[in-house]
């Protein structure tokens, strides 16, 4: 008999720097029945990638230097925080540095920094790397794990964070003219707007308040296979369907297409979920993908296929590609997946054999990622890698700057 396995080797419970509490255990298909309909659906529906490709890559790292995998409630001493961080602000640029996509651009991480963790020294450190040209910083936020946050907890959180990222480390971006930072989001533990029956958040308006402080896009999902937060709604960029005070109003939602402006923010931006009926030789498992790159289970040209199958894009442009993965970049377990030889072979391989695979290549940041999704629903045409800038830009806006200078007088 086939079994089933999740690829990424995940388990289905709840881990934060708080503690890991298991959930209690579910069949396994209930959990499928939740999204295999709408992925059997999608694969009669949805029409394989054109031959030529763009492939828009972004790698959203849960990034989080405190992590200790064997004990979620515990915190790595200081001193080896700043050994991980330092070693790996280091080692990333000699390792990847000599692989570039069709602009010339190299593989960035974008790091999805938990707020509840912030340490000034270690953004700082982190935001240095990134102006060097590798990723970019964002927010991530654990809330809610030993008994239910309260939405007004969570927006102080969020501005909080938002505002130390911003005025501190220079690290987040704005659209137009408006002083408000905009920013990227994942949720710990993949709960997002309560959707993990009130485990690890316990804030139903949550979206509301991801859009009221500035949110772009939420980059939570997929979540694990059998994690009880994954939403029926998979391998999609989308709008929330729902008012976004509702709880979990991303559960469904209304695909973004080319000439739609999307009017609902922040926009869900999912990575691949899909089912492997051949990724290893001999064996009679059948895999679920889910995007995450961890020691176990790290990227290969193989997984490369099943992702450029899920066939994310906009609607009506299905020659730009959105692949989205995620990881742990500071947990141990996980190197060989982010810094090892089986990371640097397949961005050796996915940059060296792109002509060959007919695909023009695009290293971006999530930030970057959402701006070429807007451009595509504007109906923008050409190179996909020049409007990684399009709405939300690093630069903050010159009214913003004279409105700080003219504050700091005082």
């Amino acid at each position: 008999m086939t079994s089933i396995t999740q690829r990424s080797g995940a388990e289905p419970r709840e881990r934060t720097g708080a503690f890991v509490r298991p959930l209690a255990p579910e069949p396994k298909l209930s959990y499928l029945s939740r999204w295999l309909p709408g992925y059997f659906w999608q694969r009669l529906v949805r029409h394989r990638p054109p031959n030529r490709t763009h492939l828009i890559f972004a790698l959203a790292d849960h990034f989080e230097p405190a992590i200790v995998p064997e004990d979620g409630r515990a915190r790595a001493p200081y001193s080896e925080q700043e050994r991980r961080l330092e070693r790996w602000c280091r080692e990333y640029p000699n390792r990847f540095g000599s692989y570039r996509d069709a602009e010339g651009r190299p593989f960035v991480h974008t790091y999805f920094y938990p707020a509840e963790q912030y340490d000034q020294l270690l953004v700082a450190r982190l935001a240095e790397h990134c102006r060097a040209g590798w990723g970019e910083i964002e927010i991530h936020l654990h809330h809610g794990v030993e008994a239910p946050d309260t939405a007004e907890n969570t927006r102080r959180e969020l501005i909080e964070f938002r505002d130390r990222l911003a005025q501190k480390h220079d690290c987040l971006s704005y659209r137009g003219e408006s002083p408000q930072p905009r920013y990227g989001f994942v949720h710990g533990n993949f709960a997002l707007a309560n959707s993990n029956h009130g485990r690890g958040c316990g804030v139903d308006s949550e979206m509301q308040i991801l859009a009221d402080t500035g949110c772009y896009a939420d980059f939570t999902l997929p979540a694990g296979a059998f994690h009880r937060a994954q939403t029926s709604k998979i391998n999609s960029i989308y709008e929330c369907g729902r008012p976004l005070v509702n709880r979990a109003p991303h559960r469904k939602g209304v695909d973004l297409a080319r000439g739609r402006t999307p009017q609902v923010l922040p926009l869900v931006v999912q990575g691949p979920l899909m089912l492997d009926f051949g990724g290893r030789s001999g064996s009679r498992r059948l895999h679920i993908d889910n995007a995450a790159l961890t020691g176990s289970n790290p990227a290969s040209l193989h997984r490369l296929s099943l992702w450029k199958r899920a066939a994310i894009s906009v609607e009506g442009r299905p020659d730009w590609l959105f692949i989205k993965l995620h990881t742990h970049g500071m947990d141990p377990r996980h190197e060989e997946a982010t810094l090892g030889s089986a990371m640097q072979k397949f961005v050796r391989e996915l940059a060296g054999g792109a002509e060959e695979r007919n695909e023009i290549l695009h290293f971006v940041s999530a930030r970057e990622m959402v701006n070429i999704i807007l451009a595509a629903c504007d109906g923008k045409d050409g190179n996909p890698g020049e409007h990684r800038d399009y709405q939300f830009k690093r630069e903050r806006p010159l009214a913003s700057d004279a409105r700080q200078r003219e504050e700091s007088a005082f």
